[in-house]
């Protein structure tokens, strides 16, 4: 049993572990800045450009799509201000333009090409290749993970996600400062010097980042779900940014583990005889949380709450203006 399991489910475990956490610590800062679908739209810009990768090198390897999906996201950047100029709309009109026009464009690329060689398809680029990234070389069980032969033979997808979880982390610790001050008053944090416009594309950057990494392992659909299901939720549970991002963590790592186990042996103890997409199980799951969370969350209400007391007490009526409106009444 415990040889099965490290072969066939530890490593897909850790990578959507991974992936869950870095999307989790990165969407705090995007919930808090009214800026959650960002992670939705680096999902469906970055496509195009990992295709296009592909096409023109013949690998998928790290370097190769992070170029891609760079250079997609800055020609998504130039049709938008085209687009919003040209055709005299709001911004969000004209985002919505280009990002649709680019998943298409990248899901038309994945079926007009031949990538079925490398699991790049329609499939995995929405619902990732999260199964089969099982590590044949465990089979000694854990014994495995003391062995650097089978550490060696590990899917390349796992040290990826590693080292983009641990960078998340650091760029948090190096910036905390700048991104809280940036996050809740833009204009204090430029007044004392916090640069909020560079650590603003600094985060856009590193949720990119994030995404063209978790693509390939888990498709776009957990990506989209974790930037924005496990900080909505932990917001609901405290109102101080530290404790939130605890929580996130916290629903990130259930949500990746509950929706692996349910996604394999949930429809088996329904009955069925086949198992479900892991990835989105997760997601499923992850929404499940946040809708827990809107029912009984400590904070459901604390937006309304905050602003009643907010709000100034009325002001009574002096003598003078009382009598004015009893003579009125009379």
């Amino acid at each position: 049993m415990g040889t099965d399991f490290v072969v066939l489910s530890l490593v897909p475990l850790a990578i959507g572990i991974l992936v869950c956490v870095s999307c989790a610590l990165l969407g705090n800062f995007l919930v808090l800045r009214r800026q959650s679908l960002i992670g939705d739209a680096v999902s469906h810009v970055v496509l195009p450009g990992i295709v296009g990768a592909f096409i023109v090198t013949g690998t998928v390897a790290a370097g190769a799509m992070l170029l891609g999906a760079g250079i997609a996201a800055v020609l998504a950047v130039l049709l938008i201000e085209i687009v919003r100029r040209v055709g005299r709309v709001e911004p969000g009109a004209a985002m919505g333009v280009v990002f649709t026009t680019f998943f298409a464009a990248g899901v038309l690329l994945l079926e007009q090409s031949d990538t079925s060689s490398v699991h790049l398809d329609v499939e995995h680029a929405l619902y990732g290749n999260l199964e089969s990234l099982i590590w044949l070389a465990g089979s000694a069980g854990w014994a495995a993970l003391l062995d650097p032969a089978a550490l060696a033979a590990l899917p390349p997808q796992l040290p990826r996600l590693a080292l983009v979880t641990f960078a998340v982390v650091l760029f948090l610790l190096v910036f905390w400062k700048e991104l809280v001050i940036g996050t809740f008053d833009a204009t204090f944090a430029e007044s004392v010097g916090a640069r909020p416009g560079p650590v603003s594309f600094a985060l856009i950057v590193m949720v990119a980042v994030a995404a063209v990494a978790a693509f390939d392992a888990v498709g776009s659909i957990i990506v989209i779900a974790m930037f924005i299901c496990p900080p909505a939720s932990a917001r609901l549970m405290t109102d101080r940014l530290v404790p939130q991002l605890a929580w996130s963590v916290v629903f990130a790592v259930v949500s990746a583990i509950a929706g692996y186990v349910l996604a394999g042996y949930g429809p088996l103890w329904l009955g069925a005889a086949y198992s479900v997409s892991a990835a989105g199980m997760i997601a499923t799951v992850a929404g499940l949380i946040l809708a827990l969370a809107c029912l009984a969350g400590p904070r459901r209400f604390g937006t309304r709450t905050a602003a009643r007391r907010r709000r100034p007490p009325p002001r009574r009526a002096s003598h003078h203006q009382s009598s004015i409106s009893n003579s009125l009444q009379v």
